[in-house]
């Protein structure tokens, strides 16, 4: 299951984001999301996890949690909407 983070820091690393969440079961990947121009942290990442089980405590647990003086948020990250068919077009 893949997990959206929010709220995070802009100091926060991302081990330190795999080191939050490893106490709750394997992680598959752990990406922070940076600004490609300056190199930083745009403040969000993703975590995946194997089993669902594991996801789903790991929501329960660390939704609200202080990390490095912020609330952090935690969900399932949404599957984006297909793109829509670009050969239609408007009449």
């Amino acid at each position: 299951m893949k997990l959206l983070v929010r709220n995070l820091d802009r100091a926060t690393t991302e081990a330190d984001l795999r080191a939050l969440f490893e106490p709750f079961g394997a992680i598959q990947s752990c990406r922070l999301v940076l600004d490609s121009e300056t190199g930083l942290s745009k403040g969000f990442g993703f975590i995946e996890m194997p089993k669902v089980g594991d996801a789903k405590a790991a929501i329960q647990r660390l939704n609200g949690f202080t990390v490095d003086g912020k609330s952090i948020r935690v969900k399932k990250a949404e599957t984006p909407a297909p793109a829509a068919d670009s050969d239609v077009e408007d009449v």
